[in-house]
């Protein structure tokens, strides 16, 4: 299988990077030039026409949307998550469709909060993006402090756990004062997020795109 992920580190495809290590997929990566305009470029459209990375390049043709390549690895490989066969493949996918809907666009709000309200209203639509976030993580929490997935657990490393790492390490390192998430408040999820972040294959990924050794809990700017 013949992978190339177009890569910008700490944007969305770190999340496809930390995966494809774990699963010690050979792939190659295609560095894109953010700054230089490369999403709009008619070369990078082609890959991915909405211009945004991630985007996976395949054998059977070009995938983007985190989500969506995250669940084409776990089904591909058998690994990082429940099959189409397992019992626990629907909520699998409920809170991997949640973590994408709901957690990462509350992020993006709170980070670009003019996109959704327009400049005069960025103030108050960061205010409500987080409220959103903190109670969206508090969903999060409850579930690994009740039902302790094995597909969000410090045991067994799963694409969930580093999709909510790295949009939790942005939401650290990110938002303006006063706003901004204190992980002590969430200890089942930094739980399953230490053990990510410790893992050999997260350790690479950190140390090749400058991310420090707790990329997910403690992130350095």
């Amino acid at each position: 299988m013949t992978l190339i992920l177009h890569h910008a580190p700490d944007f969305a495809s770190t999340i496809i990077r930390f995966a494809l290590e774990e699963l010690e997929l050979p792939h190659t990566l295609a560095i894109v030039d953010i700054d230089g305009g490369a999403l709009g470029s008619p070369e990078y459209r082609r890959v991915n026409p909405i211009g945004l990375i991630p985007a996976l390049e395949t054998d059977h043709g070009p995938m983007f949307e985190t989500a969506a390549i995250l669940l084409w690895l776990v089904d591909r490989t058998g690994r990082l998550g429940p099959g189409p066969t397992d019992p626990d493949r629907g909520a699998f996918l409920s809170w991997l469709f949640f973590t994408s809907n709901a957690l990462h666009q509350a992020a993006l709000a709170m980070f670009y909060p003019h996109r959704p309200a327009g400049e005069a209203n960025s103030t108050a639509a960061q205010a409500a993006a987080q409220e959103q976030i903190i109670a969206r993580l508090g969903l999060v929490e409850q579930l690994i402090a009740t039902q302790s997935p094995r597909w969000l657990s410090p045991d067994h490393p799963g694409v969930l756990g580093y999709y909510i790492g790295v949009l939790v390490r942005w939401l650290i390192l990110l938002p303006p004062a006063p706003y901004g998430v204190d992980l002590d408040a969430f200890p089942h999820l930094k739980s399953v997020l230490a053990a990510h972040q410790s893992r050999p294959a997260a350790q690479r990924v950190a140390a090749s795109d400058g991310l420090g050794p707790t990329p997910f809990t403690n992130p350095g700017p």
